[in-house]
């Protein structure tokens, strides 16, 4: 076994022994429902911003970000400002959501959608988006983690094993503690995430040559017509330049947009579907579970946008992009462009094992470095899946058994099948993962998609009154077909039915979340129109003279609403729409070297520093200055016998129990022993 394999094993066994210890610890503090739904409504607000933090980027931002920023491009490199755009959901509906836990003693989002609209099946269908949204990432998550320990143990560990393995350890913490467990151990994931992103990102600049060396490469790479999909329309390196507005093609799999397929509506459309994660019904347990609100502005502003837009725009697209220039872009190199030869050449059709590829060369150099860059993968691909596993198991006790099953079920019948339904979800990932991979790349295509069909749901109850029941039940359901219809799984369907699509995947560059929001609100508003009841009306009118009371928008300040509203239409536009085109070459054309570019990097790169920085000063305005994100500091009674309503003060942890971190930390490593040699 090799140095760096070792060093590997010893960094994750100490890091599964974190995780233990916080299911032990967990475990011990819940003694109610309560407690193990939602840490009895008592997450501190640093835990949140952290937390909540790891959980809305995850394995996205650490492995995919840079991947597909290598094989793409800038074009790609554009969603990185989506480290602006999943907060701005937080902003417009988690102050919200959280004050209508508080005041109605609510679970989980099934319970607030079914109580305002009094519709068990809303509540229905937000548990079947939840389990669809969980198992399929959770499947491409456990999968991404044991392709990396594979990566990085030089074939000593299979895959699949690493891949059973890593779903024990989530399974176990997740399944004894509960909501508190996610949350404590999603701290540590957090900081690792950040770090490991941002070291990588260092050690790409510094194998680079620097800043300027890195642009200079980039120049030389523009002038050519190297890359997946050549040149755009204009005659630019497909890599640097965003193709187009739209392009009405028939789909992937049917026609090939030219340039790219990341026009400025894909880009949008799929920030649609990120964007959804916290319109998820995991993140509304986030906001539920809560102390208060006090965590929700600092976690919008500055961990998601300032720090995290940070490392986005500026050190994943170094690892991304310089990654041609140091060994892993076979025709770079050939071409003469590389800089270095320390990345080995990297399959073309493997681009998310771009990452591993650069911890597996500083492992090389540095064993014991490289087995803690590897924890810091493993702790960001797993933040979103122990978030998605612990909704999951405690909306199937909560919303099935005991709403329909078992009403008179106690605490500890609850706690049971909400650790069933944990079981449940990871076995059924666990098996998808290996023995159906495909199939789960297919369905964690379509939970992307489903995340963002909640919004109207959302906002009939955080903004809009007059959105009703029936509108909002069918427009979902709309909003589902559309997704489906326009993913290669949906196409499966069709043909086993006898039907054959007439397009391919995601036609007229549009991402299939845009098609789905697109039905989804149409079928809302139409619906809406004619369904007015006015008894329906007078209900909704209760929860809405509450949030009119407790969370009025920059009050005071009316005439600063339009104000706001405008600047958030406005960078959405420039950002994430149609008008980011107008960087492609703004700053100098792609193709015309180092000299013509007027601040010295790729106009396209220009263009997503500037709107970060505008974005963060926008999310600013709106979570502070507005008070979408802050104010009512008074805090909110939950009604007695309200499920999950605190029964106790939370007790300190007892630190004289480092017995049992000794003991857990002891089993991994004799466990890591046996089973690795």
């Amino acid at each position: 076994m090799s140095e760096k394999t070792i060093w590997l094993f010893a960094f994750v066994a100490a890091y599964w022994a974190y995780c233990v210890y916080w299911g032990v610890t967990s475990a011990r503090l819940a003694g109610t429902a309560g407690d193990y739904f939602l840490a009895d409504r008592r997450l501190p607000p640093w835990v949140f911003v952290v937390a909540a933090t790891a959980a809305s980027f995850t394995g996205w931002m650490f492995l995919g970000q840079p991947a597909y920023i290598y094989r793409d491009g800038f074009q790609f490199a554009q969603l990185s400002l989506c480290a602006i755009g999943i907060p701005l959901t937080g902003v417009v509906f988690l102050k919200r959501q959280w004050l209508l836990g508080r005041r109605f003693g609510y679970a989980t989002p099934g319970d607030m959608f079914a109580d305002y609209f009094g519709s068990e099946t809303m509540r229905l269908l937000v548990l079947v988006v939840a389990w669809v949204f969980a198992i399929p990432f959770l499947g491409m998550q456990l999968t991404a983690s044991g392709r990396l320990i594979e990566i990085l143990s030089d074939g000593t560990v299979d895959r699949h094993l690493a891949t059973w393995v890593l779903t024990a350890v989530v399974f176990l913490y997740v399944c004894f503690g509960g909501m508190r467990a996610v949350a404590y151990v999603g701290t540590l994931q957090g900081l690792l995430l950040a770090a490991g992103l941002v070291t990588i990102g260092l050690i790409a600049f510094g194998r680079l040559g620097g800043f300027g060396a890195f642009n200079q490469a980039m120049a030389g790479l523009g002038a050519t017509t190297l890359g997946p999909w050549g040149t755009t329309a204009q005659g630019y390196n497909g890599y640097f330049e965003i193709p187009g507005v739209i392009q009405f093609t028939d789909g992937l799999g049917r026609e090939a947009p030219v340039g790219g397929p990341w026009t400025a509506t894909m880009i949008l459309s799929y920030a649609f579907a990120l964007t959804g994660i916290q319109a998820a019904p995991a993140f509304t347990m986030w906001a539920f579970g809560s102390r208060s609100l006090k965590g929700f502005a600092p976690q919008q502003v500055w961990a998601s946008a300032a720090v995290v837009g940070l490392v986005l725009v500026f050190f994943a697209a170094a690892v991304g992009m310089g990654a041609h220039f140091l060994g892993a872009s076979a025709p770079v190199t050939q071409k003469g462009l590389a800089v270095a030869g320390w990345l080995a050449p990297l399959a073309p059709e493997r681009p998310i094992d771009l990452v591993a590829g650069y911890v597996a060369a500083i492992a090389d150099r540095a064993p014991w470095f490289g087995g803690l860059l590897a924890v810091c993968a493993l702790a960001a691909v797993q933040a979103l899946a122990a978030w998605q596993l612990a909704a999951a198991g405690v909306m199937f006790a909560h919303d099935l058994h005991k709403r329909h099953i078992r009403p008179e079920a106690g605490d500890r019948l609850q706690k049971l099948f909400a650790r069933i339904g944990v079981g449940l979800v990871a076995l059924v990932a666990l098996l998808a993962a290996t023995y159906a991979p495909a199939s789960v790349a297919d369905l964690g295509a379509l939970a992307l998609g489903f995340g963002a069909q909640l919004w109207p749901a959302l906002a009939a109850v955080c903004w809009v009154p007059w959105l009703t029941r029936q509108g909002v039940v069918l427009g979902l359901v709309a909003g589902l077909a559309g997704v489906v219809l326009t993913e290669p799984f949906g196409a499966d369907l069709a043909a086993f039915f006898g039907v054959t699509l007439p397009w391919g995947r995601w036609p007229w560059t549009v991402h299939s979340a845009g098609w789905g929001i697109v039905s989804n609100v149409a079928v809302c508003l139409l619906v809406s129109a004619v369904t007015q009841r006015h008894h329906d009306r007078r209900r909704a009118a209760m929860f809405h003279a509450f949030l009119a009371r407790s969370a009025p928008v920059a009050p005071g300040r009316p005439g600063l609403r339009p104000v706001a509203w405008a600047l958030a239409l406005v960078w959405l536009f420039f950002a994430l729409g149609p008008g980011a085109v107008v960087g492609n070459d703004l700053f100098g054309a792609p193709n015309a070297g180092i000299e013509a570019w007027v601040v010295g990097v790729p106009s396209i790169w220009a263009w997503q520093i500037l709107w970060w920085a505008l974005g963060v000063v926008m999310i600013w305005f709106l979570a502070y200055k507005m008070e979408m994100s802050t104010g009512a500091a008074r805090e909110l009674d939950i009604p007695a016998g309200a499920p999950g309503a605190p029964a106790r003060p939370v007790r300190p942890v007892d630190w004289h129990r480092a017995f049992w971190i000794a003991a857990a930390v002891a089993a991994v490593i004799a466990f890591a022993h046996w089973m690795f040699g």
